[in-house]
């Protein structure tokens, strides 16, 4: 039994659709579990929805309008009979949208998200399945809120592993699966989301509970390289990575591995392979158990638009436990994630992200029992196994305003 993880990349118009079958046929796919993200931009375009239900209902139609006009696209490159069944099953996902925003009455941003920026997935893979069955390839389309079972945090739900394990027992393994990445479902069977990039965390969750033998994950880029090339001029691809060392990667932000995603696959040491969904017979990055890094190179992390906060008391009296723990509580309340923490006797630093747009919010709070100074829109660098032309190559025409570094690491907040 195999996971394949497709994301919006591999999937953003007729020919890249074209090219998952060519990927199918070259690697094969018996006893295989499709996982597949919107297309492209897809969950971009959800959003403005969103955002125009809550701020300005007129453009609503608009905003629909382009994702129709988007996935008829592919839809009409993929298919030459215009009567196929394709074009009502899509329409139906539409309506389904209108539907929603018509009766729905929650004021809640979070619920409402969920709701309507899931149809990214339901959309794709119910065209990929279709795609499928011309070519000829028998597949099996899931609505994976039948299995995926979670709270009711919206945006950034926790799985009910147990209710989830015995729903996935039902799937048939013998078949091609596609079901769809990033959603689950709560106790109403109301929609969830695991959070953006939760694709390769619904992989592993799926991959966890079928015991299943690897998870591929497809990128466009040839694995996992030591740097991001959109923001490092020269990567390197990293052929063998220990759990550990991923775990590591992913919890200071590499964008090629969501973080929840590898805890599932090591408690039941499951390979996951990160491969090119271009050059499909190339080995890729494997991530296993007890590899450690190889080549063992520094692996450069950045996360862009940070908030970095230098906080103490208003009497100089030291920061102790008391005040720290009402400052995470905060933090929690306002659901600000945080990167990095740097304390002495008197003041508190921390540079958090502020994912969810509380953080004016959380300062007002603070404000009022702390001295507060906070620098916004700032990046936070992480290099793993830094050496010192690798320190010097990021200090360099940067102004450093927080600098922590152990054995291993080496993390700077700058401007």
């Amino acid at each position: 039994m195999r996971v394949f993880k497709f994301g919006g990349a591999s999937v953003k118009d007729a020919e890249a659709v074209k090219n998952v079958v060519n990927v199918l046929q070259t690697v094969g796919y018996e006893n295989t579990l499709l996982v597949v993200s919107a297309m492209g931009k897809t969950t971009n375009a959800m959003e403005e929805v969103v955002n125009a239900y809550f701020k300005n209902k007129k453009d609503i139609p608009s905003k629909i309008s382009d994702i129709v006009e988007y996935h008829n696209g592919i839809i009409n490159d993929l298919f030459e009979n215009k009567q196929h069944k394709i074009y009502k099953d899509f329409k139906v996902l539409i309506d389904e949208i209108n539907g929603f925003l018509v009766w729905n009455k929650s004021p809640n941003y979070n619920f409402v998200y969920d709701q309507i920026v899931g149809y990214g997935e339901l959309i794709s893979t119910t065209i990929i399945s279709a795609y499928l069955e011309k070519v000829g390839i028998a597949n099996n389309w899931l609505d994976v809120r039948n299995y995926i079972k979670t709270d009711n945090s919206y945006r950034d739900t926790t799985v009910n592993w147990e209710r989830t394990q015995a729903n996935v027992a039902d799937i048939d393994k013998k078949v091609l699966n596609i079901t769809q990445g990033f959603l689950g479902s709560d106790d109403n069977n109301f929609t969830t989301t695991l959070g953006r990039e939760g694709s390769d965390y619904t992989a592993a969750i799926l991959a966890y509970c079928l015991n299943a033998d690897s998870v591929t994950i497809w990128k466009d880029v040839p694995g996992v390289l030591n740097a991001d090339p959109r923001y490092f001029k020269e990567t390197q691809l990293l052929n063998n990575i220990s759990y550990r060392e991923a775990i590591e990667l992913a919890f200071y932000g590499a964008s090629v591995i969501h973080p929840k995603t590898l805890q599932p696959l090591q408690r039941k040491e499951i390979p996951l392979h990160v491969k090119s969904f271009l050059n499909p017979k190339d080995p890729g990055t494997t991530v296993g158990k007890g590899m450690g890094i190889e080549p063992k190179v520094p692996c450069f992390i950045v996360k862009k638009n940070q908030v970095l906060m230098k906080l103490s008391s208003l009497d100089f009296s030291f920061m102790v436990e008391n005040n720290i723990s009402e400052i995470f509580k905060l933090f929690h309340d306002f659901k600000i994630k945080v990167d990095l923490i740097q304390n002495s006797a008197i003041s508190f630093s921390v540079c958090v992200d502020n994912k969810f747009g509380g953080l004016q919010d959380l300062l007002q709070q603070l404000k009022s029992k702390f001295k507060v100074v906070h620098h916004e829109d700032v990046s936070l660098y992480t290099i793993r196994h830094f050496n010192a032309q690798a320190l010097e190559s990021l200090v360099n025409g940067h102004e450093v305003l927080l600098e922590q570094r152990g054995k291993e690491t080496v993390q700077l907040v700058v401007k």
